[in-house]
């Protein structure tokens, strides 16, 4: 039997929680991997691991994930994540989710959750019934509802960055964008790209999403795979679907001078980014410029405006610049410079979090 209760968090991470109720099904792992800035924010995702190491080796690597996204993003929340294991379509019950719930609050506000993988809005309004600590909430409930809404407009954001480096300018106008994944957010940033002037080529393994995006948009090409995408005649890639994108093979073959997409973990392995960078290839840091979607489920701590959640999502154009910047001046690449800074704030504002405020 594996121990996964090994060593291979302790070093890491703050805090890592097994959580088990017999009579729902209930498994899960919650880690916090540090709460330097914060709070820990992080949504649940639900998904049949084939083990329960897999399982915890994914919510270590997604916690650590987002404190470096909500570092950039600008937050004041620090790094968490969550799973649950086994199959949402069979598993999945009010009292499974109300059960999680309980685990979430028994950590008194250390760790925010919100919708992942395999979780809905509607999930969050059911584990709220145990927690307060619950964001991503349905419209209804005071929530925002699809974050896809402004983790889209984010990337764009970031696209606008990225062309503005290499081009001169932010428009998209004319330039070729290839879109791998349509589905909640490839589709919505097709919609900012055909407002902008863009031509657009996609690809998805589902037909359904497809056919709506050439629906609404007959202009829109379309290719049979991610591999036919990434070898066309396209100036920016924009990876929307599952993470290691870029591997060695894609890299190698890709004519593209940007890479910025919404999908997450895009890097297949250590040294991509080095590779793209020698090639000439620009790329933008996914969890920089996909972070709009934990921007916009972070206002509800607030009580939630879209107005303001645009408004901060809007600033991953400067944030997108500033590591560009940092990347040319530092001389290293963009995925690099991204790490320094928002270890940099992690670093110095948790700093001023230990002064002793009284009590």
């Amino acid at each position: 039997m594996t121990d996964v209760f090994g060593q291979s968090h302790k070093d890491t991470h703050e805090q890592v929680v097994f959580c088990a109720d017999e009579q729902s099904g209930l498994r899960a792992i919650i880690a916090i991997y540090n709460t330097a800035l914060g709070p820990a924010l992080g949504g649940t995702r639900f998904y049949p691991y084939e083990s329960e190491q897999a399982a915890l080796a994914d919510v270590l690597n997604l916690s650590k994930g987002m404190a470096y996204k909500n570092a950039l993003a600008g937050l004041d929340l620090g790094g968490g994540k969550a799973v649950i294991i086994g199959d949402p379509a069979t598993m999945k019950s009010e009292a499974l989710l109300r059960a999680y719930g309980r685990f979430v609050q028994s950590l008194n506000g250390r760790y925010y959750t919100a919708c992942d993988v395999g979780t809905f809005s509607e999930d969050m309004d059911l584990v709220a019934r145990e927690s307060r600590f619950v964001t991503g909430r349905t419209v209804a409930h005071g929530g925002a509802g699809d974050s896809s809404i402004l983790t889209a407009f984010g990337v764009f954001q970031g696209m606008r960055a990225s062309s503005s480096f290499v081009w001169g300018t932010a428009s998209l106008r004319g330039k070729r964008v290839g879109v791998e994944g349509v589905g909640k957010v490839g589709h919505r940033l097709v919609e900012h790209l055909i407002d902008d002037g863009a031509e657009v080529v996609v690809c998805d393994v589902n037909a359904a999403a497809v056919e709506r995006v050439r629906q609404r948009h007959p202009s829109v090409e379309v290719v049979a795979s991610a591999a036919e995408l990434t070898a066309a005649d396209i100036d920016v890639y924009a990876p929307c679907a599952l993470g290691s994108a870029l591997d060695d093979t894609v890299v190698a073959q890709l004519r593209a001078k940007i890479v910025c997409g919404g999908a997450n973990n895009q890097l297949a392995h250590v040294g991509v980014e080095k590779q793209l960078a020698d090639r000439g290839i620009l790329y933008a840091p996914d969890y920089v410029v996909n972070s709009g979607g934990v921007i916009q489920v972070a206002d509800e701590i607030e009580g939630f405006n879209m107005e303001r959640a645009r408004a901060k999502a809007s600033q991953i154009f400067d944030t997108t610049l500033k590591i560009f910047a940092i990347a040319a001046e530092e001389g290293v690449p963009p995925a690099v410079a991204a790490d320094r800074l928002a270890e940099r704030r992690m670093s110095e504002v948790g700093r001023i979090r230990a002064i002793w405020l009284g009590g």
